[in-house]
């Protein structure tokens, strides 16, 4: 990969230092709006191509085209867009655009050939500006779309080791890993860290949203259907594609702070966004920092204990903090391009982003560790108050690609070399080694149980190309070599003797692992317009890969278009999702809560390849397939108001879980042996055993920018509703004839029941002069917190919740802006934790760690500020 990388940058240099060759022509305008004010971040693109850029604050845009005459795609959210055709460079290609719905925005996600506007996709796609992200009031990507894209789901999770620090995201409660996410186009790089804990998604490994800076992103488009005939693998639930911004023609800074009601979470971001030249080639550059401070919800508990009843009462939580985890984090991104030819240009994209926090486990209370006290080795034994050990991260995420697009015999090429690595590194404070204590008479305070690095190199090269009279059939070929990389790092000695350290194990030499596997995929595709109302296309993709096999996807969709208003779309696919390296080799110990337990205790994940786990009728990991079926429609009803309906079914097949703890039922057989082998009370494992289904409709009304009074009203209505079934858990014989369930209701209950099956979104706005105010409302549906004793009875339903957002935006001059948000502001909180679920832990958990609709923040409130500094002035 080194020699690539070299490779790659000797021949950047090389093509920028060729001074003779043909560059790109820049043209620029303004584009408006019918009032004469200007129309920020309007996308600006040339047409049947994918390059393009957004307005600033002044409406003013610059973008570089291949040749002359050209046709510039002007479009914005809530006006009808317009093509200008431009014949010679230099400025002057100016734009108004008249209020409309906006079915005419160019996207590109979703059609390998060539981009369509959403009107014109046969499948749905939604298109989220960088305004709208922010108007939200969220400090960071998953949040801001939890609260815009109704399919789309993510809360923190706390007390659950290091996945708090990730928060697992999905699309239609498929899981983080049926979700592929690109930058750019280009696949991002998966975690190095597997949700383990019983959390949404647990078993699985997503991608890190929060390693991607808001201030770098122009906008992101989110593609609610089946895509790996397209893009590969994951693809499964739909494909999240972040873009990230170009091209300015000013500097942006930003900042807000904010703090929720109670007085705790305190948090502070700014980036800085700006492009400057390097030759004819443009750099647009974000720094970021995001500092967080922990928040606090814990119930107060019901343990009793006569020697330690003083120590309850002046604890009444139990020294527990359940909440979100302190962070700091920092970001560089950069995106490059640089025109080499007439028909060419280097690109290159690099983000860099390190974050440390730190969360807590259970508070070791004073009558849980009666070894510890008895040992005077933290305190004398009468003032022993028992430690509440920290969970803390150091998570470096990294992303770097270089390609050039060019003309090659009439087809657009892009050759593309993608390094994608996420690492992540433990430390546990305030802990023990119990059994270290108990052997040597101390034991050190502070851990390193070691960490995950998780990498891939992706080797990309795809051609389109538009055929006949009227450019009506679209093709595209391209061909994807990839390598991965899965390690595991030894803790120190002390975080894995015996037992290891108190609240999370170190891992053991045994359990060092470091994996490569490579895969091997073409794919094609062809849409034909036979009518200008009627598009047909089908896609095609095999991939083979070096540890599991191979497998071939395809698909065929259509688009009807029902005058210039509206259109009837549907799609049929298959698709398939390669089980990671971290499900197939991962081995580790780790403390969690075990029905029937007083307090954590050591539970072991065995490799799948493992003899022991094979012994038991496991077979070797395979993909997991799908189908997916999607049918819906859009329509322009006039001027403002447009809706569309989408219908769709998702049978995943093969699916790989996570099995429940497996403890033995009978002394001396096979699961038994396997515990006390393994040093452990309990064991998971990684299965191909479920079959599922998810059927749902996305819903979407909206009405853009009408006049009222001196201003404009808006709206947005959009909403999901979302059924899964497991239609099938496939248990090995073996341990079918033993009686063991290796996919109980709890776990079951994750993949059912820990997500809202619905959501409904309305957003209000209404913009006067300078300023625009804002009232958004979520409603979270049902979710059901499944109890440890397996009883349904003793279930709790958790209610929908309806959260209210309240956001103003002051545009105190062409320079700056302020904004005000408070989000939450009727302070909703989630159901209770009733003890009979046997999930409180002794009430220490008010409010459900594993299942919930929305965080248990309360109210917040925000303030910021956007300045922007014009270069041209």
């Amino acid at each position: 990969m080194r020699k690539i990388q070299r490779r790659i940058l000797l021949l950047a240099a090389l093509c920028t230092l060729s001074t003779t060759l043909l560059l790109a022509q820049t043209v620029s305008g303004t584009v408006t709006e019918d009032t004469g004010d200007p129309l920020i971040g309007a996308s600006v693109s040339v047409k049947g191509t994918t390059t393009g850029t957004i307005t600033d604050f002044n409406g003013a845009y610059s973008l570089d085209v291949e040749s002359l005459p050209a046709t510039l795609v002007i479009s914005y959210t809530g006006y009808t867009s317009t093509e200008l055709e431009v014949t010679k460079a230099g400025s002057g290609n100016n734009v108004i655009l008249a209020t409309g719905v906006g079915l005419d925005e160019v996207v590109v996600t979703g059609n390998r050939a060539k981009p369509r506007t959403i009107l014109d996709s046969p499948v749905p796609i939604d298109n989220i500006d960088a305004a709208a992200l922010l108007s939200s009031g969220q400090f960071n990507i998953e949040q801001m779309m939890n609260y815009k894209v109704p399919s789309f789901n993510s809360q923190n999770q706390a007390i659950s080791d290091a996945t708090a620090h990730y928060d697992p995201a999905d699309l239609r409660g498929l899981g983080p890993s049926r979700t592929l996410v690109l930058i750019n186009g280009k696949r991002k790089n998966q975690s190095a860290q597997v949700y383990l804990n019983r959390t949404p998604g647990k078993g699985e490994v997503g991608v890190d949203l929060k390693s991607i800076p808001t201030g770098a992103i122009e906008r992101i488009e989110v593609l609610r259907d089946g895509a790996a005939a397209q893009y590969g693998s994951d693809a499964i639930a739909g494909v999240i594609n972040i873009i990230l911004k170009e091209d300015t023609d000013y500097d942006m800074l930003t900042a807000k702070t904010g703090v929720t009601s109670q007085g705790d979470g305190f948090n502070f971001s700014a980036d800085y966004n700006s492009t400057v030249g390097i030759g004819e080639g443009k750099l647009n550059f974000t720094l970021g920092y995001y500092n967080q401070g922990l928040t606090n919800r814990a119930g107060e508990i019901s343990d009793t204990n006569e020697q330690y009843d003083s120590w309850i009462k002046e604890n009444p939580t139990g020294g527990m903090i359940v909440g979100q985890p302190d962070m700091e984090k920092l970001d560089v991104f950069t995106n490059f391009s640089y025109p080499i030819a007439d028909n060419a240009k280097f690109y290159a994209v690099n983000g860099v982003t390190t974050r440390t926090g730190r969360s807590f486990a259970f508070y070791r209370a004073p009558y849980w560790r009666g070894d510890v006290a008895e040992a005077e080795f933290w305190t004398p034994a009468n003032l022993f108050a028992g430690y509440h050990p920290t969970f803390e991260t150091d998570i470096t995420d990294n992303m770097h690609t270089a390609g050039f697009q060019f003309k090659l015999a009439g087809f657009n090429a892009d050759l593309s070399g993608t390094f994608g690595r996420n690492d992540v590194r433990y430390t546990v404070n305030r802990s023990v080694n119990r059994d270290y204590l108990a052997d040597h008479g101390w034991s050190p305070r502070t851990f390193n149980p070691g960490g995950y690095t998780f990498s891939n190199r992706i080797l990309n090269f795809d051609v389109n190309r538009t055929l006949g009279a009227s450019d009506n059939i679209a093709i595209g070929l391209g061909l994807e070599l990839k390598g991965e990389n899965f390690q595991s790092h030894e803790g120190d000695r002390h975080s894995y003797y015996k037992g290891g350290s108190d609240s999370f194990a170190g891992i053991k030499p045994e359990e060092v692992v470091d994996v490569n596997r490579n895969n091997t995929a073409v794919y094609g595709l062809v849409d034909f317009d036979i009518t200008d109302a009627l598009l047909v296309g089908v896609a095609a993709r095999f991939e083979d890969y070096s540890d599991f096999g191979s497998n071939f996807s395809w698909k065929a969709n259509a688009r009807y278009k029902l005058g210039q208003n509206g259109a009837i779309r549907a799609s049929y696919s298959t698709g398939f999702r390669a089980p990671t390296l971290h499900q197939r080799y991962l081995i580790n110990s780790q403390y969690i809560v075990v029905a029937g337990s007083p307090d954590p205790v050591l539970q072991g994940t065995l490799a799948n390849d493992n003899p022991a786990v094979k012994a038991l009728g496991v077979e070797s990991l395979r993909a997991e397939t799908s189908t997916n079926l999607t049918a819906g429609l859009t329509y322009r009803i006039n001027n403002y108001l447009s809706a569309s309906a989408d219908f769709y079914q998702i049978d995943v097949d093969d699916r790989v879980l996570f099995s429940s703890q497996i403890t033995a039922l009978n002394e001396g057989d096979a699961i038994d042996q396997i515990l006390q082998q393994n040093g452990v009370v309990g064991v998971q494992f990684f299965i191909n055993a479920g079959e599922t289904r998810t059927t749902g409709v996305d819903l979407v009304l909206n009405l853009n920018r009408v006049p009222a009074g001196n201003g404009y009203f808006g709206g947005v209505l959009s909403a999901n509703f979302n059924n899964p079934e497991i239609l099938a858990i496939n248990v090995p014989s073996t341990l079918d004839a033993g009686g063991y369930d290796i996919f109980d209701r709890r776990e079951q209950s994750l993949i059912l029941n820990s997500r809202p099956r619905s959501k409904v979104i309305l957003g209000l706005n209404y913009e006067i002069g300078k300023l625009r105010f804002g009232l958004d409302n979520t409603q979270f549906g049902e979710v059901t917190v499944t109890s440890a004793d397996g009883n349904p009875a003793n279930d709790q339903v958790h209610s929908p919740k309806l959260i209210t957002d309240f956001n103003l935006r002051w545009r105190m001059d062409e320079n700056i802006n302020w904004t005000v948000n408070i989000n939450n502001i009727f302070d909703v909180y989630p159901d209770e934790l009733l003890a009979s679920t046997g999930e409180s832990a002794g009430n220490r958990f008010r409010y459900s760690s594993i299942v919930q609709q929305q965080n248990f923040l309360g109210t917040t409130f925000n303030v910021g500020v956007q300045m922007k500094i014009d270069k041209k002035k």
